[in-house]
């Protein structure tokens, strides 16, 4: 099987943070990613645009491209699986330095089911797939901000909003925002998208250092 790709939009010599994007993909699927799918290029478009905060904020910013499409497993879900092997990378490569994680759809679920890791200060979800009963101990003692939709019909904002609640006793700081009228797939109101991911790491990055 082919390694975790992981594309770099922004490597800097001493970052304050680094951003890891995360993508969306299908419930079962097991063909491999490529850059000609729609979950992948929407997150790298939204990378794109972040370039230039990253760099004004100083920070390192990331793509991680999983080796298959699906969440495929509920013991040992794929996307998870990739996740923890990449950020055991970022960490090797860049020790000390704190990990903000920006997940749309699935990749919002994953940066949930991975936020445990010691290096991960906060999650940032962009109408994160959240079904009812998904766990949220990995939040523990980390900050949540998340964006949905009201129009989205791929996920579901309610269950979403029950996630976010859910975790807000035991993370730092949680919030949920509705976007009215806008859909699943970030094509409408794209600047507004971008806004809340920058909004929110700043927040993480500022509550993780005690800055207020």
């Amino acid at each position: 099987m082919n390694d975790v790709r992981l594309d770099s939009y922004v490597r800097l010599e001493t970052p304050r943070a680094s951003l890891l994007m995360l993508h969306g993909g299908q419930e079962r699927n097991t063909e491999p990613v490529r850059n000609k799918h729609a979950s992948w290029w929407r997150m790298a478009l939204m990378a794109r645009s972040l370039r230039g905060f990253a760099t004004e904020d100083n920070l390192d910013l990331d793509l991680l491209q999983y080796r298959l499409r699906g969440w495929n497993s509920s013991h040992d879900p794929a996307p998870v699986r990739d996740t923890r092997e990449t950020l055991e990378r970022v960490r090797a490569e860049r020790p000390g330095v704190p990990i903000v994680l920006v997940g749309h759809s699935m990749g919002g679920r994953t940066a949930c089911r991975v936020a445990d890791d010691p290096a991960v200060v906060g999650v940032v979800g962009l109408a994160p797939w959240l079904p009812a009963g998904e766990p949220h101990h990995a939040i523990a003692g980390k900050s949540l901000h998340v964006m949905h939709g009201t129009a989205d019909r791929w996920t579901s904002p309610r269950a979403s909003h029950d996630f976010v609640e859910r975790s807000r006793a035991a993370a730092t700081h949680v919030s949920w925002e509705p976007l009215p009228g806008a859909g699943h797939f970030m094509f409408r109101q794209r600047s507004t998208w971008r806004r809340f991911v920058e909004d929110s790491v700043r927040k993480i990055l500022d509550d993780s250092t005690g800055r207020t």
